[in-house]
């Protein structure tokens, strides 16, 4: 599954979540139980963790570290250039 579809799955998933109490309440509790019972692909040995925000808690999620930056890729991090985080509720997505 490429990166598009991935994003749609999961957006789906979001809507079904502000759609459906009982299956946000499901997702919450079991998130790799109700994302395998939804169809999507899990790599094994990863834990998953599903968290919500409101209006008075906002989660940032630090990527883990890439471990092959190319010399311009770090420069332009260093430089502050990186391209903008955006998601859900986010940059206006």
């Amino acid at each position: 599954m490429n990166q598009e579809e991935q994003n749609k799955q999961m957006g789906a998933l979001i809507a079904k979540c502000w759609a459906d109490e009982d299956f946000k309440a499901k997702l919450l509790a079991d998130p790799a139980g109700t994302l395998a019972a939804e169809g999507a692909e899990l790599p094994e040995g990863i834990t998953i963790k599903a968290v919500e925000n409101t209006d008075t808690v906002f989660h940032l999620v630090i990527p883990a570290a890439p471990t092959d930056l190319s010399d311009q890729a770090l420069d332009n991090v260093a430089g502050g250039t990186a391209a903008p985080v955006c998601g859900v509720g986010v940059c206006g997505v």
